[in-house]
């Protein structure tokens, strides 16, 4: 598709570099030729330098041959601006426009159904309720939901002394007593997607597909905590601390938020009924202490400052290695270094936005020969979960699963029928209307066929 994004700040490069590893064609678009540049040259993509509002930078971009445009301008009203302009050169387009300004939140339906929006993107409410689902259920590494919801694949280091250490993964359900599909293993930097006889260690981090109810039952029976956490600390107290909040104290989950700036700490305190605001340091060990870092269940360091929230998190573990943090970390550099750290969930904002755009972009592509549904990046992005709809009789259709030709590191995960959903085996066969889920480590698929060899 030709896509075009206004925007070329931490959120517009992150899509920028997600959409052209899509293969899409993409112009960018700043009013800083500098920050063009360099996202052009870097990305492999083409760089108009000018105002996103402005018809004339807009048609520079190409915007009369364009299929979809995002704006992720700092401002929201330029982003919305920007969007408007565009629909009225091309009444085809769809377009999508980052909203961060919590004033506008009750205000999104409307403005998107009014504006003709396909999507209004809001990273740090997108950011705040992923964090908020995973204090629910502090068990797992990282959860994403597919299905329409109605399973989830979840993430999880297998601690030592884990009933799962040592076995194989077809013994799973049958020594455990619960229906799940483990779908791939990460282990010394590496992603594989498991058979029937790989065998599960000590440290691994694997990632499952379960319904709700299964996934409870999964971590019940080896041993884990299934409830949401009583209480929070959150270090920092910018919009994604008080989206979360917000949640937070609607789940009855006791709320401190630590704040240095003393005018946003009473921002924070006239809207965050129930909410316990401290104005200090985040950082501050004694603050820390004095406010019951030791005993707390959960802690979520959302400063603007990557090294602060690592430090933060390393000193929650260190207290109680059982605490649940969630660290955002933006600087994806420090990925690798932290990979042998115990440092709970790393939460990256712009991951979050760009799995978003990047399933919406492949939805769009239905009608130019994609059946993608949903996407998902899972395993550090190392790998992807797929949600295909199967519109029609194909090569994959009406045949037992174990005569089809796979792709190498390709697993089928789920098939949903009606309201039936089964994890497949060898004589399971895909029909036409089935919704089909696959997990791979090859990226790009566009349809249900591309997963048989070529």
């Amino acid at each position: 598709m030709n896509i075009i994004v206004a925007g070329c700040g931490k959120i517009g490069a992150a899509l920028t570099k997600a959409l052209s590893e899509e293969d899409h064609n993409i112009a960018v678009i700043d009013i800083d030729g500098d920050t063009v540049k360099s996202v052009a040259n870097s990305l492999d993509v083409i760089g108009v330098e000018g105002n996103g509002a402005s018809i004339q930078t807009q048609r520079e971009a190409g915007i009369t041959n364009a299929n979809l445009l995002i704006a992720t301008a700092g401002s929201d009203e330029v982003n919305i601006l920007c969007c408007m302009i565009a629909k009225k050169a091309n009444k085809n387009i769809s377009t999508i426009a980052r909203v961060r300004n919590p004033v506008y939140r009750d205000e999104i339906k409307y403005i998107q159904e009014e504006l003709g929006l396909s999507m209004v993107l809001n990273p740090e409410l997108l950011a705040a309720r992923e964090i908020a689902r995973l204090l629910r259920f502090p068990f797992a590494v990282k959860i994403d939901t597919l299905l329409r919801d109605r399973i989830e694949i979840l993430r999880h280091r297998i601690k030592e002394g884990s009933p799962l250490a040592d076995l194989r993964v077809m013994d799973v359900n049958r020594k455990l007593g619960t229906d799940v599909l483990i779908c791939t293993i990460e282990r010394d930097g590496e992603v594989i997607i498991p058979n029937g006889a790989s065998i599960l260690f000590s440290d691994d981090i694997i990632s499952f597909v379960a319904s709700v109810e299964e996934a409870a039952k999964f971590f019940r029976s080896i041993k884990e905590e299934t409830h949401q956490v009583k209480d929070t600390i959150i270090a920092g107290g910018g919009k994604i601390a008080f989206y979360l909040a917000q949640q937070l104290l609607s789940l009855g989950i006791d709320t401190k938020i630590i704040e240095m700036d003393r005018k946003r700490c009473e921002i924070l305190d006239e809207n965050l009924n129930g909410a316990t605001i401290i104005c200090g340091d985040g950082t501050d060990q004694e603050l820390l202490l004095e406010e019951g870092i030791e005993h707390t269940e959960s802690v979520v360091p959302l400063t603007n400052i990557d090294e602060e929230n690592i430090l933060l998190a390393l000193y929650a573990k260190k207290l109680n290695p059982n605490v649940k943090c969630i660290t955002k970390v933006n600087r994806v550099v420090f990925d690798e270094l932290m990979e042998d750290i115990d440092l709970g969930t790393i939460m990256h904002t712009k991951s979050i936005v760009a799995d978003r755009v990047t399933s919406f972009a492949r939805a769009m592509q239905n009608s130019m020969g994609s059946n993608v549904e949903t996407l998902v990046h899972i395993s550090d992005d190392k790998a992807e979960a797929l949600e295909f709809k199967v519109r029609g009789v194909s090569e994959v259709t009406g045949k037992p699963l174990s005569e089809l030709d796979l792709k190498d590191n390709l697993l089928i995960a789920a098939i949903s029928r009606g309201k039936n959903i089964t994890y497949p085996k060898g004589q399971d066969e895909i029909n036409p209307g089935d919704r089909v889920i696959v997990v791979t480590t090859h990226k790009g698929l566009d349809n249900l066929d591309d997963i048989l060899k070529r």
